[in-house]
């Protein structure tokens, strides 16, 4: 994907569209979403956005984990057995440590779609979003306040 500025509603938009696109009992992970939608090593970005995914999105967020099988964010379900158990009733499997056995149930959008069906995701992904609420977060203020993130304020900025 060619290089373009960044726009805040488009990439809200293009990650719910490919998180939409993950099958059930398969998961995705933040970093693959980043890639999918042209911001390779963006893996936080996705996860601010997926922090505030609106009720009416109807998004399967139980399956973005990170790239270790880890449900980071289950809390956003009320409790991490709901995220869990939304996968298991998908039939994902599980490690000891409670880990989503990534190497069974992968699904990396830029592996798994052909170029076409996720430049048609992608399109038509403005148009799928347009009449949810906003996020009800402030992200551009918390990006910059994340002091991992690559949005952070720098001294002297």
């Amino acid at each position: 994907m060619s290089e373009r500025p960044f726009d805040l509603q488009r990439a809200r938009s293009e990650v719910f569209a490919v998180v939409r696109a993950c099958p059930a009992g398969r998961v995705t992970t933040y970093g693959w979403l980043a890639a999918a939608i042209g911001m390779p090593g963006h893996a936080r970005l996705v996860g601010w956005i997926m922090n505030g995914v609106p009720a009416e999105a109807q998004v399967p967020a139980h399956r973005v984990v990170n790239r270790a099988g880890v449900l980071t964010g289950a809390w956003a379900f009320g409790h991490p057995e709901t995220m869990a158990g939304l996968l298991r009733a998908e039939g994902v499997a599980f490690d000891d440590k409670g880990r989503v056995v990534i190497k069974q149930h992968a699904w990396d959008p830029l592996a798994d779609l052909d170029a076409n069906e996720l430049t048609d995701i992608l399109t038509g992904a403005l148009h799928d979003v347009a009449d949810l609420p906003a996020s009800a977060d402030d992200l551009p203020a918390a990006l910059r306040r994340d002091v991992s993130g690559p949005f952070r304020l720098r001294p002297g900025s």
